[in-house]
């Protein structure tokens, strides 16, 4: 008569369970993960994007007079699926200063502007950065320079040739 152990008994259920609760597990993994890389192109496809076309992404003012603001208007157009509005415009300093529509939205295939101002107080070449952020998390990059040259610190003095003699 063949009897068999308790123990050994025990052992083989027990390997056995371990055996599943692994297989269980790796074929779980597995599962979660090609349904989630499946899932995502469909997500991001599926969803509208905002889209933001700019004219020019740079404006050149050429050679400015000190202490004469400028300003120029960057032309903002929606070419995406979706409207959008332009959350916020910064400047990299205080010395340029852009104004936008804070609260419109840009419906798809319209334009607004961003009117960007300069004040040429210091004299030289210059560069500046303008940061459009909008759909809350996309940005772009818009650009000014020129060069300030010094105005003269009087007026010209009256030339005697050409004052008029009674």
């Amino acid at each position: 008569m063949y009897f068999s152990h308790p123990i050994g008994k025990m052992k083989r259920l027990f390997t056995l369970s371990l055996a599943m609760l692994i297989f269980s597990i790796v074929f779980g993994q597995n599962e979660k993960i090609a349904s989630s890389t499946s899932a995502n192109p469909q997500d991001t496809a599926s969803k509208p994007q905002a889209s933001l076309m700019l004219k020019e992404e740079s404006y050149d003012f050429g050679k400015i007079p000190q202490g004469k603001p400028v300003v120029h208007n960057f032309e903002v157009i929606n070419n995406g699926k979706i409207g959008f509005k332009l959350d916020n415009v910064q400047a990299s300093c205080g010395c340029t200063t852009p104004e936008w529509e804070k609260n419109k939205e840009i419906g798809v295939g319209e334009a607004s502007f961003i009117k960007v101002g300069y004040n040429a107080a210091a004299e030289g070449p210059f560069t500046k950065s303008i940061t459009i952020t909008f759909n809350e998390t996309q940005n772009k990059v818009i650009t000014i320079k020129g060069e300030v040259w010094k105005t003269p610190a009087s007026s010209a003095p009256n030339n005697p040739s050409t004052e008029i003699k009674e």
